[in-house]
């Protein structure tokens, strides 16, 4: 049995919480993953797993191995790291956890990392801002990119602040790009029917808290965890849908529609980068921190995060 390969299927499995999903994650088929699990519960002497007719989740002693294997696999990441990197070329994978509204901004700045490190290879998955903290936590993510206002615990390099804008169906050049319109008050943008995110999601709970400060509450006509049903919900129905300024670089693609800014209050949110405070990163860690800190790259997500100049 492979140590460090069964615990890596463990975390998948963890992560996944579906074995067939898993097992095509590892590149492994399902039998060999749960076989692999089956062994690593035989050599500890402990059940790890919950069985039924589909994953049921961890045994408490599983999830206190689940906590060992993710610091196992991230001391060995870091060893092989520095093994195989040289100075000024890092080598190693790179774990980053990016909240659903800022998934543009974490996309091209990953492309940009590894463009200027083909040693690293970028890991970008889509998690709430709490998945963000616990995988900060547990060592799971190497850095996370969200709200900072929740990352008080955590080293935190800001890269922009977040507008907000009403996405709607123009009136008119139905056949033109993304267009951009006059300013509306979020009191006139309650009067909308609107698409917005479900309330679990903390981008909700700050249009939550701006609608009632313009002394309004909202009921959305659709709630949605997809930005993509946003979008879509908008092009092709009666709503509109109240976005941050990244996600209108996906709306960009479509088009008649239009994005006004949203003032009466001006709600500006920062979002940043936040690692794990230690004096031990990885080479690839390293890297990342010194393009999120280079002048050229923070103009660029200053733009993406809703000035909107480029």
């Amino acid at each position: 049995m492979n140590l460090l390969d069964s615990m890596r299927y463990l975390v998948a499995l963890e992560q996944h919480r579906h074995f067939g999903r898993a097992a095509s994650a590892c590149h492994i088929t399902q039998p060999a993953l749960s076989n692999a699990v089956r062994a690593l519960e035989a050599e500890l002497g402990v059940v790890i797993v919950k069985r039924g007719r589909a994953f049921e989740g961890l045994t408490a002693e599983g999830q206190r191995v689940l906590a060992s294997a993710t610091v196992l696999l991230h001391e060995a990441e870091m060893l092989r790291q520095d093994l195989h990197s040289t100075n000024g070329q890092p080598r190693g994978s790179l774990s980053i956890g990016a909240v659903p509204t800022a998934l543009p901004v974490a996309a091209r700045f990953a492309a940009q990392l590894q463009a200027r490190y083909n040693g690293i290879k970028p890991v970008v998955r889509s998690l709430s801002s709490h998945e963000i903290e616990t995988g900060l936590e547990n060592l799971s993510l190497d850095m996370g990119l969200g709200y900072t206002e929740r990352g008080s615990k955590f080293t935190v390099i800001s890269q922009y602040v977040e507008h907000y804008f009403l996405l709607r169906r123009a009136a008119v050049g139905a056949s033109e790009p993304l267009q951009m319109g006059a300013s509306l008050t979020w009191h006139e943008a309650a009067q909308l029917p609107l698409c917005l995110l479900t309330p679990d999601m903390h981008n909700r709970s700050i249009l939550d808290a701006s609608f009632a400060h313009a002394g309004c509450r909202v009921a959305p006509a659709i709630e949605t965890n997809s930005i993509v049903t946003m979008v879509l919900s908008v092009l092709d129905g009666e709503v509109c849908a109240v976005l941050p300024g990244a996600l209108l670089t996906l709306a960009r693609g479509y088009k008649g529609l239009e994005a006004l800014p949203l003032r009466g209050p001006d709600v500006l949110t920062p979002i940043g980068f936040m690692v794990a405070t230690t004096d031990r990163r990885s080479r690839a860690l390293d890297a990342a921190l010194t393009l999120a800190q280079d002048g050229a790259w923070l103009r660029l997500a200053a733009v993406q995060g809703g000035l909107m100049r480029a």
